[in-house]
């Protein structure tokens, strides 16, 4: 059996430590071979029983982080590029759990390939599923191993569920991607003023509406730190969306928003995600997309379409837009809405909703992880309009089909 384990954590000391405590039985010689530091283990449970052996190769990137460069550094970016790739061909039945890990292969340091050389460890599966809930990982198996959940080649998070296989199956909901704050979140002991001053007011939001707060949460970039969209970009962007969210509605068919979308030369600014999306638009496509009607909101709130973004225990009602400050419409050019705007809200407002929505949503995370459900906020609302604020501050120089909301 053979199965290969991917973490974001990195350090082979560290990884030989968790390893070798999850294999206490076994006499241990370490090897080195290229860029691969090799684990042997033989086990033997008595002079008169066979041998047990398993090789454990082990590899990292030269420079951890949360993205791949484009320079292979390391034969394991190389191998990231191409698991990326590979995973993004295939099909799914979950787009958004596929998007989460995309996401989280891009995070990835450390790679161990587990071989079972000589006989069978009963302990076996146990133990990768130790090592894998430890250090978050996910895992690329073949059908014939001990914890396979599929008939050909997928993919596993650390609870050993699946992920995707090459059928596109997912057994799944949500995939954490968890990134350690030393790649983003700067020093913490020199922060400007206003990130201290925007941490400190949304923590008193949150006090006030008995949500859960943690002070150990990083602030968010400064200002200075910060550009923004451009004001040209947020109206194409709102408008291509809306387009696209009337089809999730129902308001019009995909075939009248693709339409729409060439005749008013929008089409480049849909994005790969969307034009999949109209091109086959099932029901549960449509309730995702749905969804998406929070970031339009947020989007015409930067825009000063609306005043405020309301509290997230209810939903956007789009209609409560003046519609002649709608940017689509039946008969009406969008470019018209895209050409008059030529600013947006000021930086600091952005920040602090940004700031307030990143806070709101670790709350969310923390309740689902010991299994409640907040009550005060909607998880789902704080989570697109956190998507749409991300955007806005170019979270991470990442694309609107890739924004990532980590906690």
């Amino acid at each position: 059996m053979t199965c290969t384990i991917y973490s974001h954590q990195s350090g082979f000391e560290n990884i030989k430590e968790t390893i070798l405590l999850n294999f206490p039985k076994g006499n241990i010689s370490l090897s080195k071979e290229d860029e691969s530091d090799i684990i042997e283990l033989e086990i033997k449970e008595s002079d008169s029983t066979p041998s047990k052996k398993i090789k454990i190769l082990y590899r990292e990137r030269v420079e951890p982080s949360y993205q791949i460069p484009e320079i292979n550094d390391s034969a394991l970016t190389a191998n990231l590029k191409g698991l990326y790739g590979f995973v993004y061909s295939l099909p799914t039945v979950n787009k958004k759990v596929k998007d989460l890990f995309l996401h989280k292969i891009e995070t990835l340091n450390s790679e161990f390939t587990i071989i079972q050389e000589e006989g069978e460890v009963e302990e076996l599966k146990t133990i990768i599923a130790n090592i894998a809930n430890e250090l978050d990982a996910v895992l690329f198996v073949q059908p014939d191993a001990v914890i396979s959940k599929s008939a050909g080649q997928h993919f596993l998070d650390k609870n050993l569920d699946l992920i995707i296989d090459t059928e596109g199956n997912c057994g799944i909901e949500d995939l954490d991607v968890k990134i350690n704050s030393v790649y983003f979140d700067g020093d913490q002991n020199e922060l400007e003023e206003d990130q201290k001053q925007r941490k400190e007011n949304n923590e008193k939001i949150l006090e006030e509406h008995n949500i859960k707060i943690n002070r150990h949460l990083p602030c968010i970039e400064s200002e200075n730190e910060t550009v923004t969209r451009t004001p040209k970009e947020v109206a194409q962007r709102v408008s291509a969306l809306a387009v696209v969210n009337l089809v999730a509605f129902g308001s019009i068919s995909p075939e009248e928003a693709t339409d729409y979308l060439q005749t008013y030369k929008l089409w480049d600014f849909t994005t790969e995600n969307e034009k999949e999306f109209l091109a086959d638009p099932t029901d549960d496509k449509k309730a995702n997309e749905s969804w998406k009607c929070e970031g339009i909101w947020v989007l015409m709130w930067a825009l000063n379409k609306i005043d405020t973004l309301d509290f997230p225990d209810e939903f956007c009602d789009l209609e409560n837009i003046n519609p002649d400050d709608y940017p689509v419409g039946q008969d009406k050019d969008p470019n018209i809405f895209i050409d008059s705007i030529d600013s947006i809200r000021s930086k600091s407002e952005i920040l602090d909703a940004n700031d307030l929505y990143y806070r709101f949503n670790w709350a969310c995370v923390d309740e689902r992880i010991n299994g409640r459900q907040i009550e005060a906020i909607n998880p789902g609302i704080v989570y697109e309009r956190q998507y749409a604020l991300n955007w806005l501050i170019n979270y991470m120089e990442q694309d609107w089909d890739h924004v990532t909301c980590d906690t």
